[in-house]
């Protein structure tokens, strides 16, 4: 048992008597398996492994009263990920698989898999239920759109498809809407976000009533924030560094995590080092670090992509608590309602506390009205290119790389693209601007688990080269920037 020595951010410290239980994966000392071997990525640090009630404390849960209980019932979230593995813990029906858009698609044995483990770690910390370990959302309704391959591999085109289907379908299912997009994928693409195609994608799903909640990155404190978490109106994050105590007076912002830029800070931190999640035995991660694991259903992260994943969650409770606010007026109670503490860059960061976003609201709700909550920040037009969202993050088979105004398929208008989606007619059935990148409706995946249907892609082409057979399984995919 772990005491809670105070209630978190409440404003003076209040003594509190409650014990939060670790679950029973934790190790009784550091974990030897959590060690970084990459430079780039941050998804592993060297430290004590935090449960996922260590992230309760960390974003205060123990401060709500004794009858407020979120779990994000009623609630839809959508993951736009490396897809979400149908491992113990992930309960059928509450987790179900949108259409697969990722090159991993075209090969049924790799279609809804999660030949990464990124997804499965993210959706672990949200939804998770096994018997020491609970997810921060675990009643949310979460729906796995793939974009990652097995190794990473992903074109911004392909992430923008899948939250133009996600705005589109967001109201598929009437009792659990899709309410919240947790988006743990960046680009270091420059463009300005008034004109960026990936920025207009995710305000579009924010108009549409979806809080998108994106990823920092894991530059290190000085480095800025990857697009689309650089758009204004989304809510950025960035991982917190609890220190491993119930204290929040030594919390820091991660040394990995993107500190941001006077153009544009995360919004809010949130936990993100060394978090213990769901594995997915197999995945390209999980051999990688074997080190990282944690008995046989266990994985240790790192990064703004679990942060993100935490924001996400408690977010989708919020809205279980709070069911009419707009996605302005959510991120408006969780800026306003934090704590700060300052990093060594000298800035001062907001740190995601539920209990003081519950109070705050329930307090003084006319703070937040609808007049006062707005952004006024000048939209995206969308009429930029896709190689600005790129940036430097290209796809390529080894011999041709995919750059340019062009999608997977082929040419792709971004002026055709931004007035269809803005009107949410950038998806008709199976197809996306023109192109079929999916079947029409839910089917059986992997282990009974409801899954949009595939479909395939032989045929099609992009810069002038065209693809024939039944997969691409054959083919080696290379590049990655999943933050």
């Amino acid at each position: 048992m772990r005491t809670v020595k105070a209630i978190r951010r409440g404003g003076a410290l209040a003594l509190a008597a409650c014990t939060v239980a670790l679950a029973a994966v934790a190790p009784a000392g550091p974990a030897q398996a959590d060690v970084t071997k990459s430079t780039s990525g941050g998804w592993l640090w060297q430290g004590t492994t935090r449960t996922v009630g260590n992230v309760r404390d960390d974003v205060n849960f123990p401060g709500l009263p004794s009858n407020v209980k979120p779990t994000g019932k009623g609630v839809g979230i959508a993951l736009i990920d490396t897809g979400v593995a149908p491992v113990p813990g992930l309960r059928t029906g509450n987790v179900v698989n949108g259409p697969d858009l990722s090159f991993d698609s075209q090969n049924p044995a790799t279609r809804y898999v999660d030949g990464m483990g990124h997804g499965t770690h993210l959706a672990g910390l949200i939804s998770a239920r096994t018997a020491g370990f609970t997810g921060l959302a675990a009643d949310a309704k979460l729906t796995s759109i793939k974009v990652g391959a097995a190794n990473g591999a992903v074109d911004v085109s392909q992430v923008i498809a899948a939250i133009d289907w996600a705005t589109a379908h967001r109201n598929d299912d009437p009792k659990n809407p899709i309410k919240v997009m947790v988006l743990a994928y960046g680009t270091d693409g420059t463009q300005s976000s008034i004109i960026d195609p990936l920025s207009a994608a995710v305000e579009n799903a924010w108009r549409a009533g979806i809080t998108v909640v994106v990823a920092g990155g894991n530059g290190g404190i000085k480095a800025k924030l990857l697009n689309p978490a650089t758009d204004p109106f989304v809510i950025a994050v960035g991982a917190l560094d609890d220190n491993a105590t119930a204290n929040w007076s030594d919390d820091k912002l991660a040394e990995f995590s993107s500190g941001g830029s006077s153009s544009r800070y995360p919004d809010v931190i949130s936990s993100g080092r060394s978090l213990v999640s769901l594995r997915a035995p197999g995945s390209a991660i999980d051999k990688l670090y074997p080190e990282a694991r944690i008995g046989t259903d266990y994985f240790v992260g790192s990064g703004s992509s679990q942060a993100a994943a935490v924001t996400g969650a408690v977010v989708a409770d919020l809205l279980q608590l709070f069911p009419k606010l707009t996605p302005n007026q959510i991120k408006a109670v969780i800026r306003d309602s934090s704590e700060t503490i300052t990093a060594s860059n000298r800035v001062q960061y907001r740190v995601l506390d539920i209990a003081r976003a519950w109070r705050a609201y329930s307090w003084s709700p006319e703070r937040f009205n609808v007049w006062s909550t707005a952004q006024r920040f000048i939209p995206s037009t969308g009429l930029g290119t896709l190689e600005g969202s790129r940036g430097s993050a290209h796809v390529t088979d080894g011999k041709v790389v995919l750059k340019g105004e062009n999608d997977i398929f082929g040419a792709f208008s971004t002026k055709k693209w931004a007035v269809a989606s803005a009107l949410q007619k950038s998806w008709s059935g199976g197809s996306w601007m023109g192109n079929d990148w999916t079947s029409t409706g839910y089917g059986s995946g992997p282990s009974g688990m409801s899954s949009w249907t595939g479909r395939s892609w032989s045929g099609r082409s992009w810069s002038g080269r065209s693809w024939s057979g039944n997969s691409w399984n054959s083919v080696s995919w290379q590049g990655s920037s999943w933050s």
